[in-house]
């Protein structure tokens, strides 16, 4: 079982609040929902417009990624690092449009790809490809064969660096020691008893 460590205290730095200046206001428009870490970004909008370019490709239908495969790869990279502000808004926000259930949000975080629930290979291959660059930050000949026969190569390529940004996106959201957003899931809540 992964074991994650909890930060207390306030956040390291405070994000933008409200009014904003012109600036500010469009720096969050481009990034999208005014969220702690979004906010934080914004503190510089040169700093906001360069995150959104990179998140514009890889959170939309561009990406050699589809949004299962992507949102397992954040999920299980965020749960690696971690990072529980940034897996908690992905949970809240893509788990049910990336056709994730309970069992197997609750394996994202307590689990592994050879639980029972990750019965399609690809999704196995994807959270194996994610654990072993946590890991190993490599993947062996027979890790890539299996990656890229399951996605494709281009996607493959897109998982890696999808992988790495949200290794970037954990160290600031654990850094900053950002709180929960309101509505969003806990690590803990995924762990109890799934069973009654």
């Amino acid at each position: 079982m992964l074991r994650f460590s909890k930060h207390g205290g306030p956040p390291r730095l405070a994000p933008v609040e409200p009014p904003y200046d012109s600036e500010t206001t469009a720096a969050l428009e481009m990034l999208g929902p005014p969220i702690a870490l979004f906010r934080i970004f914004a503190r510089r909008p040169e700093r906001a417009q360069g995150i959104h370019g990179w998140g514009r490709y890889y959170l939309s239908r561009q990406s050699a990624l589809g949004l299962r495969h992507r949102e397992l790869v954040i999920d299980r990279t965020t749960v690696r690092c971690g990072a529980e502000y940034e897996w908690g808004v992905h949970v809240a926000v893509f788990a049910e449009k990336a056709g994730f259930d309970a069992e197997q949000i609750r394996s994202l975080v307590a689990g592994g790809p050879e639980d029972g629930c990750w019965s399609d290979p690809a999704d196995r291959a994807v959270l194996r490809s994610v654990d072993a660059l946590c890991e190993t930050n490599d993947l062996s000949d027979d890790q890539w064969q299996e990656l890229t026969d399951a996605v494709g190569q281009e996607a493959t390529v897109d998982l890696l660096l999808l992988c790495g940004w949200y290794h970037a996106i954990s160290f600031a959201a654990r850094v900053l020691r950002l709180p929960p957003e309101p509505g969003t899931p806990a690590f803990d809540d995924c762990t109890r008893s799934t069973t009654t």
